[in-house]
């Protein structure tokens, strides 16, 4: 960032433009390194044309200059998704299946039924009426349930496993799928839940290329705070470094 003076740089600090477009900047030179050929770029760029209905080369040029994009900058914002997954396979793919192994418990999909309720004789009365099939859970849960769930008609997911309070994970991995559980309390909340499914997380294509991305995404967040506290001389003073949040 040596052609941008100082000045430039404590105005885009300023207005948050800084990290975005460092970020940018790193992620363009590393992509770069991925060579397409003729037929993968001209498929993406019919892709993309059909994507937003330009259906001509003249319709496709009048896009790029209301976008106010030179040729090569709209030839790179085509086939960047293209060589981003090509980038991340051929660098990070050999530590896909590690990185899933380490995360596969927040991996895991559920989906649950779910009332939350303050009063806790409430909660018992609506799990009685439950148990006993004398209610259904969707029509309890819209009527009831004082959480955000309440608009889904109880159902939460299919989301990651983790995603819920850690009481309630444990609670949802040893359940059985169908039987309402009996109410218990988080905070001030009291709780009754239904598992309707738990999907165990597979290391499959999609999951590789998920993790592939996950380490890309970590190596590009290292080389901008590299890049960031590598200005910081520049745009702090000692004197502002000591300042209070």
């Amino acid at each position: 960032m040596a052609e941008l003076s100082p000045a430039v740089l404590a105005l885009l600090a300023q207005h948050g433009l800084l990290k975005p477009l460092f970020r940018q900047i790193q992620l363009q030179n590393a992509l770069a390194q991925e060579r397409l050929q003729e037929e993968e770029r001209q498929q993406v760029m019919a892709a993309f044309a059909q994507e937003r209905q330009l259906g001509s080369a003249e319709e496709l040029d009048q896009w790029r200059q209301e976008q106010l994009l030179s040729r090569d900058a709209l030839f790179a914002l085509i086939e960047r998704p293209l060589r981003l997954r090509r980038h991340c396979e051929r660098l990070f793919r050999p530590k896909a299946e590690a990185r899933f192994l380490d995360r596969k418990n927040q991996l895991d999909r559920v989906v649950y039924s779910l009332i939350r309720l303050a009063d806790e004789g409430l909660a018992r009365e609506l799990y009685l009426r439950l148990d006993e099939g004398e209610s259904n859970f969707a029509d309890l849960a819209a009527e009831f349930s004082e959480g955000p769930e309440r608009s889904t008609r109880g159902v939460v997911g299919p989301a990651p496993l983790t995603q819920a309070h850690p009481l309630l994970v444990e609670r949802l991995r040893t359940a059985t799928p169908g039987v309402v559980q009996e109410p218990f309390r988080i905070e001030r909340w009291w709780l009754v839940f239904r598992l309707e499914s738990l999907t165990p997380a597979t290391f499959d294509e999609a999951m590789a290329q998920q993790m592939s991305q996950e380490l890309f995404e970590e190596w590009l967040e290292a080389e901008v705070s590299a890049e960031l506290n590598a200005l910081r001389s520049q745009l702090i003073t000692p004197a502002e470094e000591g300042m209070p949040a």
